[in-house]
C-alpha cells in the first residue's frame, strides 16, 4: 500500500461526510440566486432540441428533469448538481479501487472521494448547473468503466465506457480532449494495442458516435452553427501575451484544485508517467487522458485566455493519479479544501461578507437580478426586451407575469414563438458598458435611457440602461426571426 493511505479506512465516516456535503449543497443550491448562465440554460430546457448554439443539450435535459420534480426555482434548476456530485464521488471511489492493486482498495476509494470533494471546482460546480456538471459526471462514469476494465479484464466494460463518453459528448465538446488521450493510449501503448486487436474498443467508439448522432444531425441542419462557434476559439495566436495567459491558467487551477490537492495531483501525474513508461497500464492510461488535454490547454494559452472551468473535467483522472502514486499528505490537503468551501457557500447563499466587487464572484454573477427585472418592468406596461441573451433569460425567469422578448440572431435557432411586435412599445434593457446604440432597424427610440443597476447591500454589480422603444412596421423576415417570446416559469 502506498505511504499515506489509511491502513484502516473508515467507510462510515466518509459516507456521512458525503451525505452531509450533499445536503449542504442542496440547501445552498436552493438559496443562492441564479446566474445568468443558469437562467439561459433554463430557457433551453423550455425549448428542448438536440443541439444549441453554445453547447450540446444535456444540461437542458438535466434542468428539465429537476424542474419537473421541484419546480422552476433555484433548487429545481440545480437539483441534479449536488446529486450528480454525490453519485460521481461513488463512481470515482470504485475507479480508484479498480485502477490499483487489490491491497488497499477501500483506502483508495475513500481518499479519492475525499480529495475530489475538497476541490473548489466541485464545490462550486455542485451548487450550480452548467454543461460542466453533466460533463464531469459522465466522464467520471467513463473512468469507472475503464477502471472495471483494468480490474476484471472483461471486455463488456468497453461498451459501457463508450456510452458514458457519448453522453459526455452530449454534455460538452471538450470531452474530445480526454477522448483523444484514450485513443492515443490505445494506439501508442502495448496494453492499448492489445485491445485494438479485438472488436470491443471499436464497438465503444461506435456507441459513443451513436449517442452523439442527434447533436451531429442538429448541427448539419443548422449550418454547423455550434461546431463553428466552438471551433472559432482555436485560431488565435498572441504569443506576446502567453506568459499572462499561462500564469492565469496555472493560478486558476491552483485555486480551483486548492493548493494541497494541486501539489498531490502534480506529483501523482509525474509518477503516473514514470509508471506508464515502465509498462503500468493504469499509469499510462491516466497520464494520456489527463496530460494530452493539458498540452492542448497550454497551447491555447499562447493565443487566448483559457477559462478556469475548462480543465475541470480533468480533475477526476488527476485525482486518481494522486491517490495511486502520491497520496501522502492527503488529510491536510483535503481539510484545507473543505474549509475553503465554507465561505464560498456562505457568500453564495447569504452574502455575509462585504468584499470588493472584483473579488466577489457571487456579487458579479448572482446578485440583484430579480430586483433589476422588477424595476425595469415597472417603467411601463408594454413588453420588456433585451438584446443580450443572458439578460433576456434572467428577465424571463424573474417576470412570470410579463411578456419578455429576446432579440438576438441566436434566437433563430430556438423553437420559441416569434411574436408580431410591429408598432408595439416597451422597454429595451441593455448593459450600460455597451458602446453601440440599439439597432435602428429593430428599435425606434422614444426617449432617453433610464439608468438602472443591480447589486446587493448597496454594492453595485452592473449598471444598465432602460430604453423606451417601439418596434417599426415593415420588418423583413430575418429581423422578425430575431424576436422571440421568452418562456415564463410555471
Amino acid at each position: 500500500m502506498p505511504r499515506g493511505l489509511p491502513a484502516r479506512p473508515h467507510l462510515l465516516p466518509f459516507v456521512g461526510l458525503l451525505a452531509a456535503l450533499t445536503v449542504l449543497r442542496l440547501v445552498v443550491a436552493g438559496f443562492a440566486p441564479l446566474s445568468a448562465d443558469e437562467t439561459y440554460y433554463w430557457v433551453w430546457s423550455r425549448a428542448l432540441a438536440p443541439g444549441f448554439l453554445d453547447h450540446p443539450p444535456m444540461v437542458a435535459l438535466w434542468i428539465r428533469a429537476g424542474t419537473w420534480l421541484c419546480g422552476d426555482g433555484a433548487l429545481g434548476i440545480r437539483l441534479l448538481g449536488p446529486l450528480s456530485a454525490a453519485a460521481g464521488t461513488v463512481l470515482l471511489g470504485f475507479a480508484a479501487a479498480d485502477f490499483g492493486p487489490s491491497e488497499g482498495r477501500a483506502a483508495r476509494a475513500v481518499v479519492a472521494g475525499t480529495l475530489l470533494n475538497a476541490t473548489l471546482i466541485l464545490a462550486a460546480g455542485s451548487i450550480t448547473l452548467t454543461p460542466d456538471t453533466p460533463l464531469l459526471f459522465f466522464w467520471t462514469a467513463a473512468l469507472f468503466a475503464l477502471g472495471r476494465l483494468q480490474a476484471t479484464g472483461r471486455a463488456l466494460w468497453w461498451p459501457v465506457a463508450g456510452i458514458a463518453v457519448g453522453l459526455a459528448l452530449d454534455s460538452k465538446y471538450t470531452v474530445v480532449l480526454p477522448g483523444a488521450g484514450l485513443a492515443a493510449w490505445l494506439v501508442l501503448t502495448r496494453s492499448g494495442r492489445a485491445w485494438l486487436r479485438s472488436p470491443w474498443p471499436w464497438m465503444a467508439a461506435l456507441l459513443a458516435a451513436l449517442m452523439f448522432s442527434p447533436v451531429l444531425d442538429w448541427n448539419a441542419a443548422h449550418g454547423w452553427a455550434s461546431f463553428l462557434k466552438q471551433g472559432g476559439r482555436t485560431g488565435d495566436w498572441h504569443p506576446a501575451r502567453a506568459l499572462q495567459y499561462l500564469g492565469e491558467l496555472a493560478g486558476g487551477q491552483i485555486g480551483l484544485a486548492t493548493p494541497g490537492v494541486f501539489v498531490l495531483i502534480v506529483l501523482g501525474l509525474a509518477r503516473a508517467v514514470r509508471a506508464g513508461r515502465a509498462g503500468d497500464a493504469a499509469g499510462s492510461l491516466l497520464a494520456w487522458v489527463t496530460l494530452l488535454p493539458v498540452c492542448v490547454f497550454v497551447q491555447h494559452a499562447f493565443g487566448d485566455r483559457v477559462q478556469a472551468n475548462w480543465p475541470g473535467l480533468l480533475y477526476p483522472s488527476a485525482v486518481l493519479a494522486a491517490v495511486l502514486w502520491a497520496p501522502r499528505g492527503w488529510r491536510p490537503a483535503a481539510a484545507l479544501g473543505l474549509v475553503l468551501a465554507v465561505p464560498l457557500y456562505l457568500q453564495a447563499a447569504a452574502a455575509p461578507f462585504e468584499l470588493p466587487r472584483k473579488m466577489d464572484i457571487t456579487l458579479q454573477r448572482l446578485a440583484g437580478w430579480p430586483d433589476l427585472a422588477r424595476r425595469a418592468a415597472a417603467l411601463e406596461p408594454g413588453f420588456i426586451a433585451a438584446d443580450d441573451y443572458a439578460l433576456a433569460a434572467e428577465l424571463a425567469h424573474a417576470l412570470a407575469d410579463r411578456e419578455v422578448i429576446g432579440a438576438a440572431p441566436r434566437w433563430r435557432l430556438f423553437d420559441l414563438p416569434h411574436p408580431d411586435l410591429a408598432g408595439r412599445s416597451g422597454i429595451l434593457l441593455r448593459d450600460a458598458r455597451r458602446k453601440d446604440a440599439p439597432d435602428p432597424s429593430l428599435w425606434v427610440l422614444r426617449g432617453p435611457p433610464i439608468p438602472l443597476s443591480r447589486g446587493r447591500g448597496g454594492q453595485v454589480a452592473e449598471t444598465y440602461l432602460a430604453w423606451p422603444v417601439s418596434v417599426p412596421f415593415g420588418l423583413k423576415r430575418p429581423a422578425q426571426q430575431e424576436f422571440v417570446r421568452m418562456p415564463s416559469p410555471h
